[in-house]
């Protein structure tokens, strides 16, 4: 509904960076979400307990507002994991052993980068540059190139399909409409796959400095286990084409990209909130 909607109605996004935009909206897009999964619940049945992924670099102030949100919205519990966390979970990774373990996990709003051993986080990066970055900078970009305004939802599907972060071996090209900004009329323009990965080399770059302070942060034992066992990439982010050679070319250590990173956040949560884990380190709860 973003850029499409009649004056009447505004759509608005209650998460943004990883964080609480709006907190009323918030609440109601929580209420929405455990009364449709609650939907054959008795008048005794207890409300659900609910696991709810912040960022790992979130303020106090931000982890409580999320609390409260989920406790408003009609959890009888609210436990917080770290996202990180909750991806190398849902990817299987070995979290409890004391094998160190490099998740990077490039969602929407922020990306994750941590080091994890033991069942906990021993080293975390969290930076507010991931999807939505590389949408805004493919935008500007065809502004600044082209004359042509076009919307979030169209930076997007050209990142999708012609987005790269190394040089492809049959380049692509892409078809883009939008609206001229000097005549104000509709107009066309077709894309190559070669520009925009010029205009998402800044994100880009931002991304692999964040990887490497964290590997830089690393103690040595954990490090030797990385070189071995390589980086996991997971996230919508991920699936850029190309970002795991450029990442094993920016920091020389082996990145493989899950084969379900969209899904393993969410999974991750699932197995905790199944497994009762609530007091195993995992997750931190605010109540």
């Amino acid at each position: 509904m973003l850029g499409r909607t009649p004056g009447n109605i505004v759509a608005v996004r209650p998460l943004k960076d990883g964080v609480i935009a709006d907190f009323d909206v918030t609440e109601a897009m929580l209420r929405y979400f455990i009364d449709k999964a609650s939907e054959k619940r008795y008048p005794w049945t207890p409300r659900p307990r609910v696991v709810v992924c912040v960022p790992s670099g979130v303020t106090s102030v931000e982890k409580r507002a999320v609390f409260e949100a989920t406790i408003q919205a009609g959890a009888r519990q609210a436990y917080l994991i770290e996202e990180p966390m909750a991806a190398a979970i849902g990817a299987d990774l070995p979290v409890e052993e004391p094998t160190g373990s490099m998740v990077i996990d490039i969602g929407g709003g922020t990306t994750e980068v941590a080091v994890i051993a033991m069942g906990g986080i021993v080293v975390s990066q969290s930076i507010r540059i991931a999807g939505d970055e590389f949408d805004q900078a493919i935008l500007t970009h065809v502004r600044d190139a082209y004359n042509l305004a076009i919307g979030e939802r169209t930076a997007e599907d050209i990142k999708i399909k012609v987005g790269s972060a190394v040089p492809l071996k049959d380049e692509l090209d892409v078809e883009v409409n939008g609206r001229d900004v000097i005549t104000g009329l509709p107009k066309t323009v077709r894309i190559e796959s070669e520009e925009i990965r010029r205009a998402l080399n800044k994100p880009l770059d931002e991304m692999a400095k964040a990887v490497k302070d964290a590997l830089d942060a690393t103690p040595p034992d954990l490090a030797s286990d990385l070189m071995y066992y390589g980086i996991l990439l997971t996230g919508g982010g991920a699936l850029l084409r190309g970002l795991d050679v450029r990442l094993r070319d920016e920091t020389g250590v082996s990145v493989n990209v899950s084969p379900t990173a969209l899904d393993n956040v969410v999974n991750g949560c699932a197995r905790v909130l199944e497994a009762n884990a609530f007091d195993g380190g995992f997750v931190q709860t605010n109540a």
